[in-house]
Formats: C-alpha cells, sequence, structure tokens
C-alpha cells in the first residue's frame, strides 16, 4: 500500500512538472509572438506607429510610403511600406467571431496563384499558415502572412527581389507584432476590407505635390 502510494506521489509530481514546463514554453511563445493587438488591448508604449483609421502600423527608419488609389474612384486602397528589402503591405479585414478564417484565405490564395503558374510554399509560421511564391518572369518573391483576432483579421504581404525574401518576411513579422487593429463596432460583412484612411499631414502633402 504504501509502494502504491509513493508511486502514485511520484506520477503526481512528475505531471506537475511536465505542467510547468508546458506552461512555461506557452508563456515564451506568446511572449515571442507578442501581437498584433486588439485596439482594446494595445500596450501603452513609445513605439511611434503611422495611424491609417483601422491599422496603426510601425514603420521602420529608412523607409518610405506609396499610395496606391483606385483608378475608377480615386478612393485611398492601400498604404505600402516600401522598405530596402521589399514592399511590405498591411491591412485589417471584416472577420466572424469565431474560425480560423485566415486558413480559409491562405488556401484560395495559394490555389490561386498555383493556377497561374507559381511556385507555391505554404509553411507554419508564427500564427498559422503563410504563403509565399516565386513570380518567375519578375524575380520576384511574394508572402503572405495571416493573423485571425477578434472580429478582425490582419494580413500582410511582402513583395521584392527573391535574395531578400527571408529578410523581407522577418521585418514583416517584426511589423505585424507592433500593430493595432480599430475595428471599430459596426457591423461589417466577413471578409469586407476596413478603411484605411491617411493622417491629415500626410493627405495635404499628397494634395499639393498633385
Amino acid at each position: 500500500m504504501f509502494g502504491r502510494r509513493r508511486r502514485e506521489r511520484k506520477q503526481a509530481e512528475e505531471q506537475a512538472r511536465v505542467d510547468a514546463e508546458a506552461a512555461e514554453l506557452a508563456a515564451e511563445e506568446d511572449a515571442e509572438a507578442g501581437g498584433p493587438y486588439d485596439e482594446a488591448d494595445a500596450p501603452q508604449d513609445e513605439i511611434s506607429r503611422l495611424d491609417l483609421g483601422s491599422v496603426k502600423v510601425p514603420v521602420p527608419d529608412g523607409s518610405q510610403l506609396q499610395v496606391e488609389v483606385g483608378q475608377d474612384d480615386g478612393q485611398l486602397r492601400a498604404v505600402h511600406v516600401v522598405t530596402p528589402v521589399g514592399r511590405l503591405t498591411v491591412s485589417a479585414y471584416a472577420a466572424p467571431r469565431t474560425g480560423d478564417m485566415w486558413r480559409e484565405i491562405a488556401k484560395e490564395l495559394a490555389d490561386q496563384l498555383r493556377s497561374e503558374g507559381h511556385r507555391v510554399i505554404k509553411e507554419r509560421g508564427v500564427w498559422g499558415d503563410e504563403v509565399s511564391a516565386e513570380v518567375d518572369s519578375d524575380d520576384v518573391a511574394l508572402r503572405f502572412v495571416g493573423v485571425n483576432g477578434p472580429r478582425w483579421m490582419l494580413r500582410g504581404v511582402t513583395a521584392g527581389p527573391r535574395e531578400a525574401a527571408d529578410e523581407a518576411a522577418e521585418l514583416l513579422r517584426e511589423i505585424l507584432r507592433l500593430t493595432v487593429v480599430v475595428r471599430g463596432q459596426a457591423p461589417m460583412p466577413v471578409r469586407t476590407p476596413l478603411p484605411v484612411e491617411l493622417p491629415e499631414a500626410i493627405a495635404q502633402h499628397l494634395q499639393a505635390q498633385q
């Protein structure tokens, strides 16, 4: 009887050790992942972020902004961050409260890129599947990274030379970790892009240039 109790106590201690190690590993993974953050959970830090309305994105030193507008209506479509290793784009979409919307979109992206004749690789990243592709005609490497959030999904894209693809992907992940998403409370259809707005000073500067 005493031998059984010792075995049970030893098993309990071993299980507690395993649980503690698992909790520590999970905490380390969470710390490594960091954000992106919902507006309600945004950290009170000193990081400078570009306020684009639905997303607040840190802009690396030495980079430039590239604005994309619709040809038909002239409306702002996206703001790209142009860096020495490639062009990075961060955008947010309305998403359901539950489910893995990014996994569905990642599969659709991979299928579409393959149908266009590009070499596609799908691999596991910090937040889930990442999709990379090579555009042979332009010697360009693409990577798509997605993150599911509370009623939003964040997507990051890199486009640049193949030799800098790994560096661009790591820079994109770092930007996503520090990005804050402003979803708002208004109901929106799933997959609807959250509106992007330029800060007033930048908008006035672009108007002056035009």
